[in-house]
């Protein structure tokens, strides 16, 4: 039974060798400013994703080109035989969450006051091999 845990874990290990991921959290943008420079990479090859992202105007593009950058280096560090030119990389999968808010107070008119909400959000990349279609 043992020897068939271990197989079953050489064979996870095996599939999960072939993507990578980075992580973002509690960047100081809106989810939904961010979701519309990820909603531009998703799917896309790696290197025309870093294009889009470095001619893109917007804030949040910066910051998705660093960490898909991050991305790129964490799959080379698990994949140190394999060349990247011929492995392909994609954007399999980029999901924008919703993260902390800080709340404050604006003064508004007849001594009320109104709550202005700084949203913040998290991002995870996923990238692998074009060639390998387990995730």
């Amino acid at each position: 039974m043992g020897s068939r845990k271990k197989q079953m874990a050489d064979a996870i290990k095996e599939a999960k060798k072939h993507v990578a991921f980075a992580k973002l959290n509690n960047c100081p943008t809106s989810p939904r400013k961010m979701r519309l420079v990820a909603d531009l990479v998703r799917g896309e090859k790696v290197e025309h994703a870093l294009n889009i992202l470095k001619f893109n105007q917007k804030e949040a593009s910066g910051r998705l080109e660093k960490l898909l950058l991050s991305a790129i280096a964490n799959w080379q560090a698990k994949n140190e035989e394999a060349n990247l030119e011929e492995a392909e990389l994609i954007v399999k999968e980029i999901t924008v969450d919703s993260g902390s808010m800080l709340k404050r107070l604006r003064p508004a008119p007849q001594g009320r006051a109104h709550r202005i909400r700084k949203r913040s959000n998290h991002v995870t990349i996923v990238v692998g091999a074009k060639n390998n279609t387990q995730s």
